[in-house]
């Protein structure tokens, strides 16, 4: 049963994502705490693709609405600052009809959360950037977290997941910004998910791994 107060801050303990853990298996699934204060009002979420950082984003949010919709959350503890909207940009689409190309979308729906966003508001935004060079993208992702880090006096509640290692370095630039990554354990070649939240920013993207698993040819993996 969750805890709702006024404050702009989010306290939730082993937290877990309902519809993941209903296909996985309460066994297979692993739950995380997760914590926004005064101290970390953004948290910058870095790891391999396939790690988990989607799945803590999304799972996050659903906690918050099922706690003000008068649900039970899937959690052992939880005590919310109420939200007044819930932001997201998440996942690829396009609008092909109207002219708008996947990378199109994002941006104008970047630029809603840039502008209505309050206090109150619970932001979530997956991989901004990707749809367009590498340095563009990843000059947009940077000017992004440093105007939500500064918006509604430093206030704004934000989980920002990234493969940009570069802005891990906002954390010593910004008081409000906290690095976490999506531990991932590396044997040799091989790498393991551990699923598991933990303090400061991910060593590597794996993308090459990753893609090895996807079962990539590996003439193309050496290369």
């Amino acid at each position: 049963r969750p805890e709702l107060d006024q404050e702009a801050n989010l306290d939730i303990r082993e937290g877990r994502h309902p519809v993941v853990e209903a296909m996985l298996g309460r066994a297979n699934f692993v739950p995380n705490d997760f914590r926004l204060d005064a101290g970390r009002r953004l948290c910058l979420l870095t790891g391999p693709n396939m790690a988990g950082k989607s799945t803590v984003l999304r799972q996050v949010a659903i906690i918050c609405l099922l706690a003000q919709m008068g649900s039970m959350v899937p959690a052992s503890a939880a005590r919310l600052g109420l939200v007044d909207r819930l932001f997201s940009r998440v996942g690829a689409s396009d609008n092909l009809a109207q002219g708008q190309s996947t990378f199109m979308v994002e941006m104008m729906e970047t630029a809603r959360i840039l502008r209505q966003a309050t206090r109150r508001s619970l932001v979530i935004l997956d991989e901004i950037g990707r749809g367009t060079s590498t340095y563009d993208g990843v000059a947009l992702a940077w000017a992004v977290v440093e105007d939500l880090a500064k918006r509604a006096g430093g206030e704004l509640r934000t989980l920002f997941a990234t493969h940009y290692h570069e802005l891990s370095t906002l954390e010593d630039k910004l008081p409000n910004v906290k690095n976490y990554n999506i531990a991932v354990k590396k044997r040799g070649e091989d790498i393991t998910f551990l699923r598991r939240i933990v303090r400061g920013p991910a060593d590597d993207s794996y993308g090459i791994e990753v893609a090895k698993l996807a079962g990539l040819p590996g003439t193309v993996t050496r290369r």
